[in-house]
């Protein structure tokens, strides 16, 4: 026995309590660290697992949107060529309108000239009937009067004035 003032130390004793702590202590390993250092195990093989999933799925998840933006890219574009395309047909369309309009207004104007040029034509012509009648009636007056030749100019110049009213 050992003696350091209050505390005693007896080697029967010592040697008993480390034989059961070294007991105790392969006990605990064989029955308690092997489990929990399995479960740790799992644990951490678990918690690498989702990582790996976490990882693989931000990774999907990009490709998935990088693929998205991809495909409304193609569809802003598409819808730009719709709409240009609308446009030119549009203004194509509306170009076609005003020649068609201007093509109509001039035939138009053409009809109008035609009808006034053969309106002009016909009242000349019924013009000149009529003053070849008035010829005819002041040659046949002028020969019953067989007047002087002052009075011939004045009588012309009657007919010429009621010919005159007369158009």
């Amino acid at each position: 026995m050992l003696d350091f003032g209050a505390v005693a130390l007896e080697w029967g004793s010592l040697l008993t309590q480390a034989i059961v702590f070294l007991l105790l202590l392969l006990a605990v390993r064989k029955f308690a660290m092997g489990p929990i250092v399995a479960v740790m195990e799992k644990r951490r093989q678990h918690i690498e697992s989702e990582i790996t999933t976490a990882e693989r799925s931000r990774k999907e998840a990009e490709a998935l949107l990088a693929e998205q933006r991809r495909v409304l890219d193609e569809a802003r574009l598409e819808a730009k060529s719709i709409i240009d395309r609308a446009t030119k047909q549009a203004s194509d369309e509306a170009a076609k309108i005003v020649a068609d309009a201007q093509a109509a207004a001039e035939r138009l104007k053409a009809d109008a000239s035609a009808e006034l040029a053969r309106e002009v034509e016909k009242a000349k012509a019924e013009l000149r009937d009529q003053m070849t009648g008035l010829s005819v009636l002041l040659a046949s007056k002028i020969i019953e009067k067989e007047l002087d030749e002052a009075t011939q100019k004045a009588t012309v110049d009657k007919f010429l004035a009621q010919v005159g009213d007369r158009l």
